[in-house]
């Protein structure tokens, strides 16, 4: 089996980047995050390209979210998960700035920072049985600034708070209807649909593409923050919430709060 974290394969001018941990269904790591930015600068790069689809390998997730086993060593404290931090907002950026038209074929559980990935990509087509949430509150954590502002960007501030405040794993329906994703097609009709729309895509004029991608970024409202409140995003993990929530995780329990 490919051991790289992302794998890139292309079919004239439409690129394929797969998310490759099917074992751990696409749980997103620091490698993943780090390759994930790299081929995206590359693919942006690339003037011969005119969609890039994204994918997670197999068809059981797009991606589950995020690796918990390697929280305690890589994201210990605030200090840790701030540069942990800066990584996947950069990771995000490329795929969000990618010049390029962008799509996420989603097959299968798209939660968590797989649903922020997803987020950042122009266009969501997924499978009548996929399932899509951030339960990031059972483990003490928030989504910083840079993971928060393309699924507010996408849902608005209502939905937003929904998805965060109840942790809840919702279908594909609700999907649609909270506008994660632009359809919800047949299980075994998500890879199709999915390249038929980026041929589509493909066919049409690339440099309009590009434009219509820079006009509406342009006319896209973003907040300013400031260093102070981009570091706060990442005071979670000082916290005894966090360090009993992932520990609660890992155990395989329902975790236990403090009242406080």
């Amino acid at each position: 089996m490919n051991a790289e974290p992302v794998i890139v394969t292309r079919d004239g001018d439409i690129a394929t980047v797969a998310l490759n941990n099917p074992k751990r269904i696409n749980a997103l790591n620091k490698p993943t995050w780090e390759r994930l930015g790299a081929v995206m600068r590359e693919l942006s790069a690339d003037d011969t390209l005119r969609c890039v689809v994204l994918r997670g390998a197999g068809d059981k997730a797009f991606a589950a979210g995020a690796d918990i086993a390697e929280f305690f060593s890589e994201r210990a404290d605030s200090r840790q998960a701030k540069i942990y931090g800066d990584l996947i907002h950069a990771s995000m950026q490329a795929v969000a700035l990618c010049k390029h038209p962008t799509l996420a074929m989603i097959q299968g559980a798209c939660v968590g920072g797989g649903l922020e990935i997803a987020a950042c990509c122009d266009m969501r087509i997924c499978g009548a049985s996929s399932r899509f949430g951030v339960p990031i509150n059972k483990l003490g954590l928030t989504m910083g600034y840079g993971e928060l502002s393309g699924l507010l960007a996408l849902v608005g501030r209502a939905v937003a708070l929904e998805i965060l405040l109840e942790g809840r794993v919702f279908d594909a329906t609700e999907a649609l209807q909270k506008r994660l994703v632009n359809r919800v097609v047949a299980d075994d009709q998500v890879e199709t649909e999915a390249y038929a729309a980026a041929a589509r895509i493909a066919a049409g004029a690339p440099r309009v593409a590009r434009w219509h991608k820079q006009f509406i970024e342009r006319l896209t409202p973003r907040a300013d923050i400031t260093s102070a409140e981009w570091d706060e995003g990442f005071a979670c993990f000082d916290t005894a919430d966090y360090r009993e929530g992932v520990a609660a995780f890992l155990a395989k329990r329902a975790p236990r709060f403090d009242a406080k």
